[in-house]
């Protein structure tokens, strides 16, 4: 029997975690910032919840100045988030919108350069999946949306934020374990993620002269509000059981690997994947 990897990052189209049971963990308890982001401002898509929403919970807590949280249309999620990400003593500002829409990208930067002035981290999170069991069952405008929200925005947003970037700066752009290893039911969303694997690869070799990293962050199955939103109750049951370690992950297991790309201890580190996922041994 084939392992299930369904998607792991935030759905920021799909699902909302204030009514998941458990639920996620967005931070460990005794996790204590040592100011590895002190004074940088990050832009996070998909950051209402899950991942997302943990990547600006660990940038505000490792003393971030600013965290602009992107979102579809969870304003409730987004609201939770940025009262964990001030609680921190962290500045936050939300931008809801479709970020498969170059004209929202644009303005998320535009908004981000007027309120703070620059941007030291772009974290391309947002993605969206839609399971079929047949090829013939998959439908052409949401192979497209899928496309335009998973890989689409990725690349707007790094066109938009590219001329403010600086030297030092970092892109983090979210893949999956199944660029790597396939998933018989996500086919349009498995081939996004390979896409953003050797999308960031590529931008890596253009942009690691000018002193900016481009990297990607492959997580497994982690307990997001995904999973529940998009698979029958039989399989949330059995999530994350594939594993190595024979359980899902948590949000709060991948956002280090985050912080660790966006900050100066991954200097010497570019166009590289980190894999957060439970165990399984993948290969480029």
């Amino acid at each position: 029997m084939s392992e299930m990897f369904p998607q792991q990052e935030e759905a920021s189209k799909s699902g909302t975690q204030s009514a998941m049971d458990p639920s996620p963990e967005v931070i460990r308890a005794g996790y204590k910032g040592a100011g590895k982001l002190k004074g940088k401002v990050a832009i996070i898509t998909g950051a209402d919840s899950g991942i997302g929403r943990s990547v600006a919970v660990h940038f505000a807590r490792e003393g971030a100045a600013g965290v602009v949280v992107c979102y579809h249309t969870h304003t409730e999620d987004a609201e939770e988030t940025k009262r964990m990400v001030v609680k921190e003593g962290t500045r936050c500002t939300l931008m809801p919108g479709d970020v498969g829409d170059s004209a929202f990208c644009n303005k998320i930067v535009e908004e981000t350069m007027k309120e703070y002035g620059r941007i030291d981290v772009l974290v391309n999170n947002a993605a969206e999946q839609h399971p079929v069991d047949d090829i013939t069952d998959m439908d052409p405008e949401l192979i497209q949306r899928t496309f335009r929200t998973n890989i689409y925005s990725q690349i707007f947003l790094c066109r938009a934020a590219w001329p403010y970037m600086k030297r030092g700066a970092s892109i983090i752009n979210t893949s999956s374990v199944n660029a790597y290893a396939g998933h018989p039911q996500l086919l349009d969303y498995t081939a996004t993620k390979g896409a953003i694997t050797a999308f960031t690869r590529a931008m890596h070799m253009q942009a690691v002269s000018s002193g900016i990293r481009v990297n990607t962050v492959a997580p497994g199955p982690i307990w997001t509000p995904l999973i529940p939103a998009t698979f029958p109750e039989e399989k949330v049951k059995g999530f994350g059981a594939g594993t190595p370690m024979g359980r899902a992950g948590q949000p709060s297991e991948v956002a280090p690997s985050y912080v660790f790309l966006a900050s100066e201890d991954s200097s010497y580190i570019s166009g590289q994947s980190l894999h957060p996922n439970g165990g399984r041994v993948v290969n480029a």
